[in-house]
């Protein structure tokens, strides 16, 4: 009973694997896309509610934090001129209210989508344009579609196994 168990996890483990090597290889490779953006999609997908109506509303969500940061560039560049370094505490204070507030949404109100949108965006280094968020935003559609598989393939494997002790 143990080595089937430990085979079970293996089998997860291992198709989960394949399916994060073959989403940033994608990424990579096809789509021209940063890997590190597709595994922002992949985390937000696990953020909660493992399904894909929920998978989709946390990429919303990172959506959603990825026009906030975009935001929060013009921002600072817009107050940058008249408060220099200072600039960041008015656009981090105004994006985070923001960001707070919109957790009060009935749907779409996954904190941890904003802010891993906001982080995305920022660490890019990209200049905050429509091609940014596109960028962005697309690696992030395939790591969510990538979580989504990698957990398809965990129920899967999970629901074979329980199947299987009951025969």
């Amino acid at each position: 009973m143990r080595a089937e168990g430990f085979a079970r996890q293996l089998q997860m483990i291992v198709g989960e694997s394949v399916v994060a090597s073959s989403a940033a290889t994608f990424s990579l490779l096809v789509l021209e896309l940063p890997v590190w953006a597709m595994f922002v999609g992949w985390i937000a997908y696990f953020t909660r509610g493992l399904n894909w109506r929920n998978g989709l509303i946390n990429l919303g969500c990172v959506l959603i934090g990825l026009a906030l940061g975009l935001g929060a560039a013009h921002l600072l560049a817009l107050m940058n001129p008249l408060l220099g370094p200072y600039a960041i505490s008015v656009a981090v204070m105004a994006i985070t209210v923001v960001a707070l507030a919109l957790a009060k949404l009935p749907v779409f109100n996954n904190v941890l989508g904003f802010f891993l949108g906001l982080v995305a965006y920022f660490a890019s280094h990209q200049p905050p344009t429509p091609a940014t968020f596109a960028q962005l935003g697309l690696a992030a559609a395939v790591g969510s579609l990538a979580g989504f598989l990698a957990h398809a393939w965990a129920h899967r494997v999970t629901t074979a196994a329980s199947s299987h002790s009951v025969a």
